[in-house]
């Protein structure tokens, strides 16, 4: 029995110890793509991606255009035509969408890759900022803010890191 309270007065010191030293850890917590989506770099490449597909969208607005007309008239006047107008209205309807579709399927796929080569461009470059953000912070411990159910808003660094990485970006582009 006195072994038993032995061991349980161990355990209990070595348990208030650790909690004592985790006390002076510092933690952070990171939501690393939203730290590189709200980087310069990042506007600097989503407005390219605006002009690229500028074409896309206005096809696309004047193809949704098009399809809403063709709605209101068929609405209006769905009373009055006649069968084969009515076939051909919807035959026009389903090519609109159909256009509508494809657009819009191109784009999204494009637009996919070119997220996915930004993020593996700028995997040294955030991994130099989380590092100098770290050093700088005297962090002890970084957090996915994925991973976190909750989280005070106190330890979250995304900004920092955002910063140090407009920082990192404007460096390299000055050389």
């Amino acid at each position: 029995m006195k072994t038993l309270k032995l061991i349980f007065a161990g355990l209990s010191l070595v348990l208030v110890s650790q909690v004592a030293s985790a006390q002076g850890t510092k933690i952070g917590v990171l939501n690393a793509l939203q730290a590189l989506f709200n980087s310069d770099a990042a506007r600097i490449v989503q407005q390219e991606l605006e002009n690229e597909f500028a074409e896309d969208e206005q096809r696309a607005s004047d193809l949704t255009q098009q399809l809403q007309e063709l709605q209101q008239e068929f609405q209006q006047n769905e009373a009055v035509l006649s069968d084969d107008q009515k076939r051909r209205m919807n035959s026009n309807a389903q090519d609109l969408q159909v256009q509508l579709q494809l657009i819009q399927e191109r784009v999204q796929g494009a637009l996919q890759e070119q997220n996915q080569a930004f993020v593996q461009s700028m995997q040294d470059e955030l991994a130099t900022a989380v590092t100098e953000v770290v050093a700088e912070g005297g962090y002890d411990l970084i957090l996915n803010a994925d991973s976190a159910p909750y989280f005070a808003p106190v330890l979250d660094i995304t900004a920092q890191v955002t910063a140090k990485l407009n920082e990192i970006t404007a460096e390299q582009s000055e050389e």
